[in-house]
C-alpha cells in the first residue's frame, strides 16, 4: 500500500507547475505489515481485509503483534478480551499490542486514516500448521479470485496459502482480469486443476525502473509489497518450518519459452528462457528468519544456510525441456555447502523448507522472455 502511495505521489508531482500547497492529511487506512515474536509467516490481503498469521504450536496467551500502518493512521482492537492491550504507537507508523489467542484465534482491528475520512476493519486470524504433515500439492483450491488468484495448500483446514508476486504486478496496472496476472490457476491440469505461471510485460510502469517483466511464480512464504519496488529481492520470503528429512521432489510440468529474452533494461539478449522448479531445506535458527529472493546470487555461491536442495537441471537432476505434454519430474535432494541435516535440530523445528516454481529462472533479476509459460501439477515432497 505504501508503494502505491509513492507512485501516486510521483505522478501527481508531475502536474504541479506553480506553487507548493500545504500537504493534505493522508486518506489511506491500511495495515501494511504485521510482525511479532514467534510469528513465522504473515499474509495480508488488502482486497478482503484479512490477515493470516502463522505460528508454531505454542502458548498463545500473550502474543505480541507489531503493526505497520499507513502514514499517520491509527488502529484499535475492536473485540478485546481480559488479558489484551490496545495497540499503542511506538514509532512513526509502528503500533504494538498484546493479545490472548488461547481461546479465540480471530480478532478484528479497525484502522482510521489521518484525515478521519476513511477506515477499514481487518480480520486477523492466528493459525498453526505443521507443513511436514502436508507434502502433496494439487492446486485445486482458490482462497481468492479477484483481482488475482490466491491458491492455498491442500490441507484439512485449507488456510495455508501459497504466495506469489501478483500483488506487485497489480501496481503496474497491466492486468484486466485474474487471467492476465503472472500467477493463476488453470483448468488444464495433469489431474483436475493446476497452476499456470506466465512471464508478463510490466509496460510503461516497469521499464523506467529496471523492472520490464514480471515472471510468474508460486512459493511457500510471503510477498512484501512494501519492498516490491525499492528492494525486490527482499520482497519475497521463502519457507516454512519442516521437521522431516526430504529425499525427492516429484510432480508434472509443461513448459514453453517466450520468443525474445530481454535483460533488466529490456534489451534483447541472444539466449533462451528457462523455467525453474526447486525445493530447498535450510537452517533457520529463529522462527522469523527466512531466505529471500537472492538465495541463488548471480555472482556468487548459493546461500550459506541451504543444507539440501532439489532443483531441476542441477546436481544431476534432469533439465527442463520445452514440451506441450505433461512431463513427470523427479528431483533428488542433494547436500549443499558441505552440510548435513542434524536430526535433533530437525526435530526442534530449526529447518525450513522452501518450495518455488517460476516461469523465468532469472525472473528475480527481471530477465526473461515475455510469454514464457510453466504449468505445474501434482507435486509431492517425498521424505524418509
Amino acid at each position: 500500500m505504501k508503494v502505491k502511495n509513492l507512485l501516486l505521489g510521483l505522478f501527481a508531482s508531475c502536474a504541479i507547475t506553480s506553487c507548493i500547497q500545504d500537504e493534505a492529511p493522508n486518506v489511506e487506512a491500511a495495515i501494511d505489515g504485521c510482525e511479532g515474536e514467534n510469528i513465522l509467516l504473515t499474509n495480508i490481503s488488502h482486497n478482503t481485509k484479512e490477515i493470516e498469521v502463522y505460528m508454531a504450536d505454542m502458548d498463545m496467551s500473550k502474543q505480541t503483534l507489531v503493526f505497520t500502518l499507513a502514514d499517520k493512521a491509527t488502529i484499535q482492537l475492536d473485540d478485546p478480551e481480559t488479558n489484551d492491550t490496545q495497540p499503542a504507537l511506538q514509532k512513526d507508523t509502528t503500533w504494538t499490542c498484546q493479545c490472548d489467542f488461547s481461546q479465540n484465534k480471530q480478532r478484528h482491528f479497525t484502522v482510521k486514516s489521518e484525515s478521519g475520512s476513511n477506515q477499514a476493519t481487518y480480520t486477523l486470524s492466528i493459525n498453526t500448521i505443521e507443513l511436514s504433515d502436508y507434502t502433496k500439492y494439487s492446486f485445486e483450491e482458490l482462497k481468492e479470485t479477484t483481482p488475482y488468484h490466491v491458491l492455498y495448500l491442500t490441507t484439512e483446514s485449507g488456510i495455508m496459502q501459497w504466495a506469489s508476486g501478483n500483488p506487485g504486478f497489480e501496481i503496474s496496472g497491466m492486468a484486466q482480469d485474474a487471467e492476465d496476472y503472472p500467477t493463476a490457476q488453470s483448468s488444464d491440469g495433469y489431474s483436475g486443476k493446476c497452476v499456470k505461471l506466465t512471464t508478463r510485460d510490466t509496460g510503461n510502469f516497469g521499464k523506467p525502473i529496471g523492472m520490464p517483466i514480471a515472471a510468474g511464480n508460486l512459493f511457500i512464504g510471503s510477498f512484501d509489497v512494501q519492498n516490491a519496488i525499492q528492494h525486490p529481492l527482499q520482497a519475497t520470503l521463502f519457507g516454512f518450518p519442516f521437521t522431516k528429512k526430504p529425499v525427492r521432489m516429484t510432480g508434472y510440468y509443461k513448459y514453453k519459452a517466450g520468443e525474445t529474452f530481454t535483460d533488466e533494461n529490456k534489451e534483447e539478449v541472444s539466449k533462451s528462457d528457462m523455467g525453474d522448479i526447486y525445493a530447498a531445506l535450510y537452517e533457520s535458527f529463529t522462527g522469523d528468519y527466512s531466505l529471500n529472493g537472492d538465495l541463488f546470487p548471480q555472482d556468487g555461491p548459493i546461500d550459506e544456510h541451504i543444507v539440501s536442495l532439489a532443483r531441476i537441471g542441477q546436481d544431476g537432476n534432469p533439465t527442463m525441456a520445452e514440451t506441450d505434454q505433461w512431463t513427470r519430474f523427479e528431483l533428488s535432494f542433494e547436500p549443499q555447502n558441505g552440510k548435513t541435516i542434524d536430526e535433533e535440530r530437525l526435530r526442534n523445528g530449526e529447518y525450513k523448507l522452501a518450495i518455488v516454481f517460476t516461469s523465468s529462472i532469472e525472473g528475480a533479476y527481471f530477465r526473461g522472455a515475455v510469454g514464457s509459460e510453466l504449468y505445474v501439477d501434482e507435486v509431492e515432497i517425498v521424505c524418509e
